[in-house]
């Protein structure tokens, strides 16, 4: 939310219009008034809980603005039901649960919002009056950075704490994870420093580095992170620091609190003495007088808002000098002598090419919409959920309809509504389709009165068997590194984006086939592209243009080549050739609206144009692309994946990682877990009720059993080794891995220790029997050493998987750190039972 109070994101109901809806025409009643007060309240508060708390938004920037617009007009029609604790009065924010509370030296203020340039002036009128008149204001105007606020101190010129905004008064210490971030100086500049010093800033993730990481994952086949503003305050907030000093977060100061020892005149001069002092501050402030010159800023910002290095969602505006500053004070929650001026989500139009919808993993129905490529909010946009059936008509859109499309909290594509008085008579309704598009099985709500439709078909449905294998390939699973969404895709529903593609054939757009064979080249649809424009002459790909949907070229559906998951492990790079997906086609990498079949697991042929015979050859076959060629190998590797594994890939509900290492190590085989009953599955360490009953009920249909049998008979492991006379030799034990390790991963000494019947914990307490120190350990060690427990090399990790704790509980032992514990009042649990 920045300093302002906005929340980013979707999944919400759309926010009652203060001047229509029928709550606040009640206003005048106190009784209706209440309620719908106390409605907002709830809505707002746990929209600031997702946002701050949870790094998750849960609501757009405008529908949360709408709610506190509407909450405070009602607060002020009824004065007597305006509680001190409300939103409108406080500044938001908590401190999570896993962070240490940190009062601030002085009181971290929100900001009020403006909406228009209207508002601002009048921001201004009241500013001037309470200076008086004659008064001489100069305005400071800054870029509202769209990130997450932080309070550094500094004692003697070193960097002793950060600190989140929480409440404003009261924030999480994330001290450790703000020192890995790259321009926040351990030192300041200068041979005399303050003696305290507050300084306020904001925490962003440069845009560049965000479409960096996010290519990254990509490639990695991981999900991208949504936007820079949740990526920057979830990485900021990691218990572990190795993960925020992964992330290239950077930092720009803005402000000051506490500051002895120093006298600054003007919030300018504060932004040239942090500068001074080595500081990070933004090059995108101005100061000016008059409110001409303001507009103008505004302007110009909001025109080029994609043109910074960061995310931006506002101008804020300040009075520059302190004097009037002080003057003119604060209110309960921001000062009067400051204003974020919020610009509006941006919308452009589009032509909605077509309604169809998508099946999730769960079976669960969308209707999207297919538009004609449009640029919004600094990217480009051709579809954005409608959410559901009901959703479409509230909207009243029809296919052929010119719709606003807004991304919301810039964000999330958003389908506003139509355009009406661009309709001429062509557009039509979306009727939900009765069948599921990917399997063709009656699609339906589940039970009456349900919103969602939903496909039945949990079996063999391609868009339901796409999402288990991408889980199954996910890294905490079988982490098969190369299969990623789009090979899921294409091995299970490869025609997925076919209707889409047809749909942009039906708008005036093509769509290009590689060609098979040199006589292709004879034919009439036969086009050379180059740099993604067709052109004249030999120097290119050669391809084939559909433009119509009856074109007897266009491919027929194809058959997918994993249909329930059963033979994944059994694939052939033969049985791949001919697979192929659609994909949009793109110039200087920006979509088109044409679209391209594309081979997925080989590379298509190649054909040259030979001048002498005035004839294309082809000159190159097609072959196993190197991205095939590792997934095989990925799929051996993945046969041997301990029994945990396979649980967490079977796609079990409830069934994470640590419930399935849990049913592993109890039973140590697929058939032990299988033959249990639900009593013996209820009483199993780490399992409980709820995760006993999923398993039983998924081991009773048929087909999850089959899949089981059909992995089995393919090689994958389904129970761990046991070697002869092993012993679980950490029983009852919980051990600490912290730091790098030469002969184990995180999850392999994770998986030695729980086989040996030990808890591997991540944190470390009293109640820690051993801490094994690898490189770069960190805090966990000093905290270890703090506590007086056993703390051990990798060698002494090695010796103590072989053969348990020394029984004499000693500190000398190879591979032991001397912390005495036997003499150590806060004794571990190990020696209190040796």
């Amino acid at each position: 939310m920045g300093e302002n109070g906005r929340v980013s994101g979707h999944d919400t109901p759309a926010p009652r219009n203060p001047g229509t809806d029928s709550s606040t025409e009640g206003a005048s009643d106190p009784r209706s008034a209440q309620e719908r007060i106390a409605e907002l309240t709830a809505q707002i508060e746990q929209a600031i809980e997702d946002y701050y708390v949870h790094d998750a938004p849960t609501m757009a920037d405008a529908q949360y603005d709408e709610l506190e617009r509407e909450l405070k007009e009602l607060e002020a029609k009824n004065p007597q039901l305006a509680k001190a604790d409300s939103p409108t009065q406080t500044v938001h924010g908590d401190v999570a649960a896993g962070f240490a509370p940190v009062e601030h030296l002085e009181r971290m203020l929100s900001l009020d919002n403006a909406f228009s340039l209207e508002e601002v002036d009048a921001w201004a009128v009241r500013a001037g009056e309470g200076l008086g008149s004659g008064a001489d204001v100069q305005y400071l105007c800054e870029l509202k950075i769209d990130g997450l606020a932080i309070d550094l101190i500094y004692e003697d010129g070193v960097l002793t704490r950060g600190v989140t905004r929480g409440d404003g008064r009261v924030g999480e210490d994330v001290t450790a994870n703000v020192r890995t971030i790259d321009n926040v100086p351990d030192r300041l500049e200068t041979d005399d420093p303050p003696a305290v010093l507050e300084v306020r800033g904001e925490v962003f993730y440069p845009t560049a580095a965000f479409e960096e990481l996010n290519e990254q994952r990509r490639e990695a086949g991981l999900p991208e992170f949504a936007n820079p503003r949740n990526t920057a305050a979830g990485s900021l907030r990691q218990k572990d620091p190795s993960v925020t000093a992964s992330r290239d977060l950077a930092v720009y100061v803005h402000g000051i609190g506490v500051h002895e020892g120093v006298a600054l005149a003007s919030q300018s001069e504060v932004y040239e003495q942090l500068k001074a002092w080595g500081l990070p501050t933004s090059p995108h402030w101005r100061v000016l007088d008059a409110l001409a010159d303001v507009h103008e800023f505004i302007e110009y910002h909001g025109e080029h808002r994609h043109d910074v290095e960061h995310e931006i969602d506002g101008i804020v505006l300040k009075i520059d000098s302190f004097a009037q500053q002080r003057r003119l004070g604060s209110t309960s929650r921001a000062p009067r002598w400051a204003i974020a001026f919020k610009y509006p989500p941006e919308e452009v139009t589009t032509k909605l090419l077509d309604i169809q919808v998508n099946v999730g993993r769960t079976g669960r129905v969308t209707p999207f919409g297919v538009m004609e490529p449009v640029k919004v909010a600094g990217s480009t946009v051709q579809m954005a959920t409608l959410h559901n059936q009901f959703e479409v008509e509230r909207k009243g859109v029809l296919i052929g309809d010119t719709v606003v499309l807004r991304k919301a909290g810039d964000v999330i594509p958003e389908i506003l509504g139509p355009v009406e008085a661009l309709r001429d008579g062509s557009e039509r309704a979306f009727e939900m389709p009765k069948e599921c598009p990917a399997c063709g099985t009656p699609i339906g709500p589940m039970k009456e009165g349900d919103k969602d439709w939903r496909c039945p078909n949990t079996k063999s449905c391609p868009s339901q068997v796409t999402g288990r294998i991408e889980h199954a390939a996910s890294r905490g699973a079988f982490d098969i590194e190369s299969l990623g969404e789009e090979s899921a895709i294409a091995l299970t529903d490869p025609d997925k984006r076919r209707a889409e593609a047809l749909a942009a054939l039906r708008g005036g757009h093509v769509i290009y086939l590689p060609i098979r064979s040199a006589e292709d080249a004879e034919l009439e649809n036969f086009v050379v592209l180059k740099n993604g424009q067709e052109v004249q002459g030999a120097d290119g790909v050669p391809l084939l243009r559909i433009t119509r949907e009856d074109d007897p070229l266009l491919p027929a559906l194809q058959t997918p080549v994993v249909t329930t998951g059963a033979n994944l492990f059994d694939l052939t790079a033969e049985d791949l050739r001919e697979v192929f997906v659609w994909q949009p086609e793109r110039r200087d990498g920006e979509v088109t609206g044409d679209w391209r079949v594309q081979p997925t697991f080989w590379s298509r042929p190649t054909f040259r144009h030979y001048k002498r015979e005035n004839a294309w050859k082809q000159q190159k076959p097609s072959t196993v692309l190197k991205n095939t060629e590792l997934l095989a190998d990925e799929l051996e590797k993945a046969r041997s994946q301990p029994l945990w594994r396979v649980l967490v890939a079977l796609s079990i509900r409830h069934v994470g990682p640590t419930a399935a290492r849990s049913l592993a190590t109890a039973y140590g085989s697929m058939d032990a877990i299988r033959e249990a009953d639900l009593a013996q599955l209820t009483e199993t360490d780490g399992v409980g009720g709820i995760i006993a009953e999923s398993v039983h009920e998924w081991f009773d249909v048929d087909w999850h059993r089959e899949l089981v049998e059909a992995w089995a008979a393919s090689g994958v492991r389904m129970a761990d080794d046991v070697e002869e006379g092993f012993v679980k030799t950490l029983e009852g034990l919980t051990v600490v891995v912290t730091g790098g390790l030469e002969d184990f991963t995180r999850d392999g000494a994770k998986e030695a220790i729980i086989s040996r019947g030990g808890k591997a914990s991540g944190s470390v307490s009293k109640k820690t029997d051993f801490v094994v120190v690898g490189e770069n350990a960190g805090s966990k060690e000093d905290k270890a050493r703090d506590l007086g427990l056993t703390i051990l090399d990798e060698a002494g990790f090695k010796d103590l998987l072989e053969n348990g704790p020394a029984d004499d509980g000693s500190s000398d032992e190879e591979g032991f750190d001397g912390a005495d514990t036997e003499d150590s009042s806060d004794a571990s649990a190990a020696d209190q039972k040796k």
